[in-house]
């Protein structure tokens, strides 16, 4: 008995490549839009944990100018917000020893930075005790975050983060965790993690409210989108994939997601490497219907022949009414 083996081939063909487009525009409705893409693509996909925490004066980084003699203040030289070299003059002090005239001390700025305070008036006494001038250097300042302890477990000295702040929002600033705190604080029940942050620029100042995505692991050739790209709800998310053939053509892609981080989003499926998305303008492409520009007439242009107003390409007989009659071709 002869058997006869059956073979069957399955070809595939990219889905977004046979879809047609949900949406075509014109050229002027694409420019007030301000549309911006970015390529889907398999890279290093950081896995983060999100804390919230604020600028400080990284230690030993914060000087305060005191009189070593009482007396009273003969001059002041400096304000708030000014920059001092170290052993500049902030201000002289009278000596409260008698002499005519009574005996003047200079003093110095101990480090060079920005003065912070100044706690002293012309005439005013002082004595050894007070801190008369404040003087910090913020030239590197420590982002302190505050991990929750159970989260506490995943942090380790070296580890990069990504920092944003509330006053510098279109700002992204990067360090690598410097020190973890011994112990966690009872009443709010988090760990200090510390990050000293170059500042050349002087942006950061003590007290700024900051947002920490800190990276704890990395998986290698992972498909993944910036998160501005991703529209829709919990339950039905999707993404608008510019066309590859029409221009100016939009395909409404469902994507089913994955981890995400700060910046990016995991596509377990839905799209293809070298898609490109709608990242800018991609909520508005979602109130645009159909579009300004009709399917048929995309495709027109494109081909450089008629077509059906469904996409479809035109028969022999539909070409030759089209053209005004049938000539028996």
């Amino acid at each position: 008995m002869k058997h006869i083996l059956f073979v069957s081939f399955v070809l595939s063909v990219p889905l977004l490549a046979a879809s047609k487009p949900d949406i075509i525009l014109d050229d002027v409705a694409v420019a007030h839009m301000n549309l911006e893409f970015a390529e889907a693509e398999e890279t290093a996909f950081e896995e983060t944990i999100f804390s919230l925490g604020h600028i400080e004066v990284l230690p030993g980084k914060k000087a305060v100018v005191s009189s070593r003699i009482p007396g009273r203040a003969f001059s002041v030289l400096v304000i708030p917000h000014q920059e001092v070299d170290a052993g500049a003059e902030v201000a002289w002090i009278e000596s409260r020893q008698p002499g005519d005239p009574p005996p003047v001390i200079k003093l110095e700025a101990p480090i060079a930075g920005v003065v912070s305070k100044v706690s002293i008036a012309q005439g005013q006494p002082v004595s050894p005790d007070d801190a008369l001038i404040e003087i910090y250097d913020l030239s590197t300042v420590e982002a302190v975050a505050h991990v929750p302890q159970h989260l506490a477990g995943k942090l380790k000295l070296g580890q990069k983060a990504h920092i944003r702040l509330h006053a510098l929002p279109e700002k992204v600033f990067e360090a690598k965790l410097a020190h973890i705190a011994v112990e966690a604080d009872e009443t709010t029940g988090v760990i200090e993690a510390a990050f000293h942050v170059a500042n050349p620029e002087k942006l950061l100042r003590p007290g700024m409210k900051a947002e920490f995505s800190i990276v704890v692991s990395q998986r290698e050739s992972v498909m993944s989108i910036p998160r501005s790209a991703v529209q829709g709800d919990p339950a039905q998310r999707f993404v608008y994939v510019k066309d590859f053939e029409l221009k100016n053509a939009f395909v409404k892609a469902p994507v089913t997601l994955g981890a995400q981080n700060d910046r990016y989003v995991e596509v377990v499926s839905g799209l293809l490497p070298g898609d490109e998305v709608v990242t800018r303008g991609a909520y508005a492409l979602a109130f645009a219907g159909k579009g300004s520009v009709s399917l048929k007439e995309a495709l027109d242009a494109a081909h450089g022949h008629a077509h059906n107003e469904d996409g479809t390409e035109m028969s022999k007989e539909q070409l030759a009414k089209a053209s005004g009659g049938d000539h028996g071709h």
